[in-house]
């Protein structure tokens, strides 16, 4: 394949007054020099407000059919954080987001924080038993979510499913539910209105009538280490843990991220593709907000119109990172005429893809810089990423060092002790992006987090003589479905809820496009029947559909140790029988 490496013509785009002009030509990586670093940290309002100050006409966010400006993007921001303070949100309060990728999700993200509030950024694909666990455990006291989606997306009715007193209420501003008492209303944006929900008429006639000072008042008096975010992330139990982030991790990895590692500048014009609500998405849109540039992203990910934006919007770094984005580009018919030769930095992580994607890539931008990236939710996204003067074997076989700051253990899971180079053992990281905790679980709070500090990921991990972290799996009974953490437990407990099964036992076997999917065995009940196919729809009809079982076996007896099923034995019997290998070959 061959990338279009020839000059272009101007684009036309408006320069805003003091904007500089994206160069043709950059200038080669500089060494990361630590002691020319300088620790900068704000909140994750603040951090939108001085761009905004620097930056006022510049494209702050660019979907497919909508940009906005940094001052357009504050002003809509701050609209929504009166209306949101009429409706009585307070600093600390939880405010959930329940919202595709959208140009809302950002303006309600900056203006939960704008109010010293905590954002709760809902998987939009959660059904009604995981939004009453979230509602409930999260203590969310208002929720913003919209009727201005597809039709499949169902945000209302999967709410009435899991707030089975909510359409009955007739008191929007008090909404007073027993299923969750803390929860006092709903926001509903679009057109189509009901009686139990907050109009976005009725929310703009608030907003308009509240007083900005009173969001400035909220905004000056947050601390840089209260929780600005709380993320759910599956963890080894039925239901996920809420993830506390303060504002100094997530804004503070971000710039580490971006200015520091990623030499980012004002004239890059960052694209992912990621849904909004996962960390690795408001990680790179703080990372370029925090030096002015745009953010380019879209509502739902397509392949060929990802190329499009690519080249349109003239992308200059970009973060599609998870092997079933990569493949559905490389694939699209698209990709091999599409001019990528602006791309400069990838977050690629090719250590971890199939062989194929890796060359399609190299061959169709050789001049852009292929880093590669470990992290995860409880450590507000990066820990490891390339150095960009790193060699091209450094960025395309491992996962990059620790950004300047943290500190990263390989040890042994047993014993604690620190483990020689390239020996794999449970990888430890300690800094300023760690969690502050799990959410009113101060058991596995104390488990993750120990005396002196130290995050215990439960993932197993090696590191070069040079620093280069690798990973290799899970110490958890974890799967990862297309960069998705999903946790064994919940998909059993899932499975466990229908009346015809005794037993359930999930393990993960390889995929080719979404690296890991979760396989089911189950035990009936004496005399009961069910089929493959009904178990699998039981669990798309509760679950997010990714989460949901690809396979079904139904056993008899199970391989057991002393106490526990041994699940290993399971999956080494469903590889064989599908005649699978490691890495989905």
């Amino acid at each position: 394949m061959k990338s279009k490496l020839t000059k272009k013509k101007a684009s036309g785009r408006k320069v805003a007054a003091g904007a500089p002009r994206r160069d043709k030509k950059r200038a080669a990586p500089m060494p990361e020099l630590l002691e020319s670093l300088r620790i900068s940290v704000t909140t994750i309002g603040d951090l939108l407000l001085t761009a905004a100050d620097k930056y006022p006409d510049s494209d702050a966010l660019i979907f497919e059919r909508r940009k906005l400006s940094y001052r357009a993007l504050v002003e809509r921001s701050m609209h929504h954080a009166r209306g949101l303070q009429a409706l009585g949100v307070k600093p600390r309060d939880h405010v959930g987001i329940l919202l595709p990728s959208s140009v809302d999700f950002v303006e309600f993200l900056f203006a939960i924080a704008l109010c010293g509030a905590v954002a709760v950024p809902i998987n939009a694909r959660y059904r009604p038993h995981e939004l009453a666990y979230v509602v409930e455990n999260g203590d969310l006291v208002t929720i913003v979510t919209t009727t201005e989606v597809p039709d499949q997306v169902g945000f209302v009715e999967r709410l009435f499913g899991a707030l089975p007193q909510l359409e009955s209420r007739r008191d929007p501003l008090r909404l007073a539910l027993p299923e969750a008492p803390k929860l006092r209303n709903i926001l509903l944006l679009g057109k189509q209105g009901r009686p139990c929900f907050v109009s976005q008429k009725a929310f703009d006639g608030l907003a308009k009538a509240a007083p900005a000072d009173a969001v400035h008042r909220a905004r000056l008096g947050t601390r840089v280490r209260d929780v600005g975010l709380m993320l759910y992330t599956s963890g080894t139990t039925a239901n996920p843990k809420g993830c506390l982030i303060s504002h100094e991790a997530i804004v503070r990895n971000s710039a580490a991220l971006g200015r520091h590692r990623y030499q980012l500048r004002h004239d890059d014009r960052f694209w992912s593709p990621l849904p909004l609500f996962h960390i690795a998405a408001i990680l790179p849109l703080l990372a370029t907000f925090d030096v002015g540039g745009a953010y380019l992203t879209m509502g739902h990910f397509d392949a060929g119109k990802a190329l499009k934006m690519l080249e349109k919007e003239e992308a200059t770094a970009t973060y599609p990172c998870f092997v079933a984005i990569m493949s559905d580009l490389i694939y699209h018919p698209d990709f091999k005429k599409t001019d990528l030769s602006r791309i400069r930095l990838m977050n690629s992580s090719f250590a971890m893809q199939p062989p194929g994607i890796k060359d399609a890539m190299l061959k169709a931008m050789p001049n852009a810089i292929q880093v590669g990236t470990f992290g995860m939710t409880e450590t507000a996204g990066t820990v490891t990423t390339s150095m960009l003067t790193d060699s091209l074997e450094q960025r395309v076989t491992g996962l990059g060092k620790a950004l300047p700051g943290l500190e990263v253990r390989i040890v042994d899971p047993e014993s604690g002790k620190d483990l020689a180079p390239s020996q794999r053992g449970e990888v430890l990281v300690r800094g300023y992006c760690t969690l502050e905790g799990y959410f009113k679980d101060p058991q596995k709070t104390a488990h993750a987090l120990d005396a002196e500090g130290w995050y215990h990921t439960g993932d197993i991990g090696s590191m070069d003589a040079d620093g280069v972290m690798m990973f290799h799996g899970r110490t958890k009974d974890m799967l990862k479905v297309g960069g998705e953490n999903v946790a064994a437990a919940e998909i059993e407990a899932c499975l466990q809820r229908h009346p015809a099964v005794k037993l359930a036992q999930v393990v993960g076997i390889p995929d080719p496009r979404y690296v890991e999917v979760p396989a089911a065995f189950v035990e009936l009940k004496p005399g009961q029947q069910v089929s493959e196919a009904e178990l699998i729809a039981h669990c798309r009809a509760e679950i997010a559909g990714f989460k949901a079982p690809r396979q079904v076996r139904f056993v008899q007896e199970w391989p057991l140790s002393t106490s526990k099923v041994q699940k290993y034995k399971l999956r080494d019997q469903l590889m064989r029988e599908l005649n699978l290998q490691p890495g989905g070959k």
